[in-house]
């Protein structure tokens, strides 16, 4: 199970397969979020499944799901609302985990400075700098 780090809080990856949820529980991760929004690619596992899969753990779920281009504050509300209430790590995934780490970013759970929300996900892979003025 490959995961990249952002904070102790918050790890992301590209797509989650239900077989790989319990591997993903004993790493440690309490909460699974997913930021891909169902039949984006064909033969993708539907939210659904990895949610059955997430409970079956003992993990909480969330499907938050954003569709590149079209980013709304809602999203954004969203992400940090599940991020400050997780009890435990999450792991955030969607195609990549770009779009992961940036509602990360946006939402700023952790109060922290533009600059290390953006050195902290080019850490984990994922070069926010473009989306800079918006942090």
């Amino acid at each position: 199970m490959h995961a990249s780090k952002i904070t102790d809080a918050i790890s992301v990856r590209g797509q989650v397969h239900a077989d790989e949820v319990q591997e993903i529980a004993d790493a440690g991760y309490r909460t699974i979020l997913c930021n891909r929004p169902d039949g984006e690619i064909e033969g993708q596992p539907d939210a659904a499944e990895i949610r059955a899969a997430a409970e079956a753990a003992g993990l909480a779920f969330h499907h938050n799901p954003l569709t590149p281009g079209q980013l709304a504050p809602g999203h954004v509300e969203e992400q940090g609302k599940i991020l400050s209430e997780a009890q435990g790590p999450v792991l955030a995934y969607c195609g990549s985990g770009r779009r992961a780490s940036i509602l990360w970013a946006l939402s700023n759970p952790e109060g922290l400075s533009a600059e290390e929300r953006i050195e902290k996900a080019a850490a984990a892979g994922h070069d926010l700098s473009e989306i800079r003025g918006r942090l």
